[in-house]
């Protein structure tokens, strides 16, 4: 297979393809779903993942407070599993992370090896009030959550 990986900022012309990705995880149970018209106005929190030009990964940065931010919608094409796209996709974050000065990125997750391998640390998700306030009272999970939190404090 000939690859051509390019990771890039996202763009309102990425709307669709992030949909139909996003929404394909969401169908399975692992990922909260988005709309069109809040990929549209968070698209400057993407960063995705192309191969010959075809969006094959994604993942987006959410503010959570002063010292906290979200990797959201972390996720790629099949096929493209294994092959380290989904690290530089954090990668990309944790310096976007830095840029803003904030010191703890943190995610809920369901691949918690992913993570680990990635410098993240498994916590309480109970010490993450902002993400419960946010997110976690519109889930259908709320009260039966069985993702597991996750932390890296930047240096």
């Amino acid at each position: 297979m000939n690859i051509t990986i390019v990771s890039r900022k996202a763009r309102p012309e990425d709307v669709e393809a992030l949909f139909e990705l996003i929404q394909g995880y969401a169908e399975k149970g692992i990922m909260l779903p988005r709309s069109r018209e809040a990929l549209l106005r968070h698209i400057d929190s993407f960063v995705v993942v192309e191969d010959a030009g075809k969006l094959i990964g994604c993942g987006s940065l959410f503010r959570l407070g002063s010292d906290l931010v979200e990797i959201r919608s972390l996720g790629m094409s099949e096929g493209y599993k294994g092959m380290g796209i989904g690290s530089r996709i954090v990668d990309a974050l944790i310096d976007e992370a830095r840029r803003m000065n904030i010191p703890k990125v943190m995610a809920l997750t369901y691949e918690v090896k992913f993570f680990l391998k990635n410098g993240f640390s498994v916590v309480d998700k109970e010490i993450f009030p902002e993400k419960v306030w946010t997110d976690c009272v519109h889930c259908s999970k709320r009260n039966n959550c069985d993702e597991i939190a996750v932390v890296r404090i930047l240096e």
